[in-house]
């Protein structure tokens, strides 16, 4: 993940995402940099919109973070119908114990 975090860093800095610039943060953060993963990197990143992979990626984030939202609300409606229905309940049975003393 290190090597992918220095590659969106070097996007958002707006700098070349290459093998040396990638072997910086990567030895800034304190970590030894493995040559070979650096090369995979940069060589799986040439044909990605970095930009577009990280919207999809955050929609796709965002959708199942709106659905427990979604739920407890659903939830919420569920509990004050069923208030609203002891309530009631417990009206009529107040309504029957007048009638009977």
């Amino acid at each position: 993940m290190e090597y992918i975090y220095a590659a969106m860093i070097l996007h958002s800095a707006e700098k070349d995402i290459n093998e040396e610039n990638v072997k910086s943060i990567i030895e800034a953060a304190g970590i030894e940099a493995d040559e070979a993963r650096i090369k995979a990197l940069i060589a799986a990143l040439e044909d990605v919109d970095i930009d577009e992979a990280m919207e999809t990626t955050a929609m796709a984030a965002a959708a199942p973070a709106a659905a427990p939202a979604a739920a407890e609300a659903v939830e919420e409606e569920e509990e004050e119908e069923e208030e609203e229905e002891e309530a009631s309940e417990e009206e009529a049975a107040a309504g029957l114990g007048a009638l009977f003393g």
